[in-house]
């Protein structure tokens, strides 16, 4: 018996019988349901049992095998060892800073901690606890806990003529900028390995190991920065993240300048369509579908066409994988089918992320005719690349891109609401009978 139905055979009823019936039928309904479902749940059970056993007994078969397969340039030589330099006094970093503003490239690690207050439950940001500055010849250990003001070292960050390589660039950068170092110029070491390695290859200890065959002790790297005096041996850990991260940029540089250079900061402001651009910064509160629809209303987009140009152009002009990656996204979630041809050819692209990023691209997409040139990345020397292809091809087929996007709907009460596809509102009747009716019945339900 439909829920229609239900109402429909209530209203023939008088007086207290009336409401004894409806919550009567209404209590078996959700009976019936409920063992329906306890019904399809034991058989869904024993089906998954089964495809268990099956995937179980082919896992073999599947498994990708992990690590990086290609070739890899010549080892370089470990630099020699160059002073250390203890810095706890304002006069120590002036005396710092005039050195590092005369080198061009300046290695930058940054050991910090979670600060925790007196509530348990209440944690504040990192706090900076030591900032690491590595030269040729040189390495500076500044104590960011007793120097309240690093403002002196914006003369090195801030200036776009030194570069500043930093290994994993996300959190040192934010610390920093609690500090009031804004970084001016600088390459992530980890985001360049990754593009040529693959993300489980591109850690400072995997490519010291891989670079210079250097095995980098990590047991220290969880301590506590915030004690005083450090010893040693902490020192001396903290001041070798920063001088490795200068040696492993100069053998980057002989061997795959190319990378360093698409993960270059600047590349970070290449310019796209105002509305593309949240996406880009992974900033956006609203799904691509609903935000379009909702620019096409007021007129900021003025159609579909507009939205397959801009995607267009900014697949055309972005360099930086991180970027592109999520353009890739957002044409995945617009289902813009018309860029296939233009995505084809990124997965011959020469860096990892985007092999795999068009990958999962063409696969969401739904795109059969991509399967031949998937296939071949099965060989590919990076692992989530022949990670991807093969997922992409054992879901084949099995999804189908939506064909239509979002569309807003206006409520009485003046909030806007959006369906998509054959999700009508519930009062899309033509002769409004079943509004009435689910009006009726919510109204009996309390809501």
């Amino acid at each position: 018996m439909t829920l229609k139905r239900l109402w429909s055979g209530c209203e023939t009823e008088t007086g207290g019988l009336k409401s004894v019936r409806i919550l009567y039928d209404w209590r078996k309904i959700c009976y019936s349901f409920h063992r329906n479902s306890l019904a399809c749940l034991d058989r869904e059970k024993g089906v998954a049992l089964s495809n268990k056993a099956s995937s179980e007994e082919h896992e073999d078969n599947d498994r990708v095998q992990a690590g990086y397969l290609g070739a890899t340039p010549p080892q370089g030589q470990l630099p020699p060892k160059g002073q250390r330099l203890w810095i706890d006094r304002p006069e120590q970093l002036a005396l710092a800073v005039e050195a590092l503003v005369q080198a061009p490239v300046v290695a930058i690690d940054a050991e910090f901690t979670q600060a925790r207050s007196h509530m348990q439950s209440d944690t504040s940001g990192p706090r900076l606890a030591l900032l690491q500055l590595a030269i040729n010849g040189h390495c500076f250990i500044v104590d960011a806990l007793r120097l309240r003001y690093l403002e002196p070292l914006a003369a090195v960050v801030a200036n776009p003529e030194i570069l500043v390589l930093l290994h994993g660039a996300g959190a040192d950068l934010r610390v920093m900028a609690e500090r009031g170092l804004d970084v001016a110029h600088y390459y992530d070491l980890e985001a360049s390995s990754r593009s040529v390695f693959g993300q489980h290859e591109s850690s400072l200890a995997a490519m010291l190991q891989r670079a210079l065959n250097v095995r980098l002790d990590k047991s220290l790297q969880r301590t506590d920065w915030t004690r005083r005096p450090l010893p040693p041996a902490m020192v001396a850990y903290a001041a070798r993240d920063a001088e490795m991260t200068l040696a492993l940029y100069y053998w980057l540089q002989e061997h795959f300048a190319w990378a360093l250079r698409l993960h270059e900061s600047t590349n970070l402001q290449e310019p796209v369509a105002e509305w593309i651009e949240p996406f880009l910064r992974g900033s956006s509160p609203l799904p691509a579908d609903v935000v379009v629809a909702e620019a096409i209303r007021q007129g900021s987009i003025q159609d579909q066409e507009q939205v397959y140009a801009d995607c267009l152009e900014a697949l055309h002009t972005l360099t930086h994988p991180m970027r592109k990656n999520r353009l890739l996204r957002l044409i995945t979630d617009l289902s813009l089918l018309q860029l296939v041809p233009e995505i084809e050819p990124l997965l011959q692209a020469a860096t990892a992320d985007e092999r795999a990023a068009a990958i999962r691209t063409l696969s969401r997409l739904g795109v059969e005719q991509a399967r031949a040139l998937i296939t071949p990345l099965l060989q590919d020397p990076v692992y989530e690349v022949r990670k991807a292809a093969q997922t992409a091809l054992h879901f084949s087929g099995q999804k189908e891109p939506r064909g239509q996007w979002a569309t807003p709907e206006r409520r009485a009460d003046g909030s806007r609401s959006w369906s998509v596809g054959e999700n009508a509102p519930a009062n899309a009747s033509d002769d409004g009978e079943d509004d009435d009716w689910r009006a009726r019945l919510r109204s009996l339900m309390g809501e």
